[in-house]
């Protein structure tokens, strides 16, 4: 039977948790990069395969960042046109 509409969710893993595969994959990949070498295993990896590696940093970074609201991240984009025929540049 269906909880009624307004009653909180009951049960279930919390939020945050992964699920049991996710968590023992995550474990078998760790062990495997231990069993590898670790830190000099993706030294190597990031000289030999720097775009496997660099997808791997990307994958592994926040993905938001955040910080100090009296402080605020400044960031400026600039974008040049560079005309390929000039030779003084």
């Amino acid at each position: 039977m269906a909880r009624p509409k307004g009653q909180p969710k009951l049960g279930g893993r919390q939020k945050g948790t992964p699920n049991k595969l996710t968590a023992d994959v995550k474990t078998m990949v760790l062990k495997a990069l231990d069993n590898k070498g670790g830190v000099a295993y993706l030294e190597r990896q990031a000289e030999d395969n720097p775009n496997a590696f660099m997808t791997l940093v990307g994958k592994i970074l926040p993905t938001q960042i955040s910080g100090d609201p009296d402080s605020p991240i400044i960031s400026k984009v600039v974008h040049e046109i560079i005309d390929p025929t000039d030779s003084s540049t």
